[in-house]
């Protein structure tokens, strides 16, 4: 089976919940290349030390961007992006591009946990 590569995204008040789900599953995405957003890619970092993932820019200043560009390239196999549907974002054009690339490309994306958990359910099969 082909190692896949996943992008990890989270809002402020989520990001604690990315983590989580990240240790929850740590076996099961271990063997993938992670990519995260900076301040997402931190918090996983400190909850899941042994995890290997590479920190891009934070999302306002255009991490967002660089995971959408990875999409557009055919680098990234799946986008796990915990949304916040509660708080306002100044860069919510940001996070609809990503979206949108998402879509357009027909990659997997999962927006909330419960999506998020019966996705990598599925790397198991």
């Amino acid at each position: 089976m082909k190692q896949l590569t996943l992008a990890l995204v989270a809002h402020d008040a989520k990001k604690n919940d990315m983590a989580e789900f990240v240790a929850m599953f740590e076996n099961d995405i271990r063997p993938c290349t992670l990519f995260a957003t900076g301040t997402t890619g931190g918090r996983i970092m400190e909850r899941c030390p042994a995890l290997s993932v590479t920190r891009l820019k934070s999302g306002p200043l255009g991490g967002d961007q660089q995971i959408g560009a990875m999409i557009a390239e055919g680098k990234i196999d799946a986008l796990f992006f915990f949304v916040d549907p509660l708080s306002p974002h100044p860069h919510d054009v940001d996070v609809k591009a990503l979206m949108r690339l998402s879509l357009v490309y027909n990659i997997p994306m999962a927006l909330n946990r419960a999506t998020a958990e019966r996705l990598i359910k599925t790397f198991r099969d």
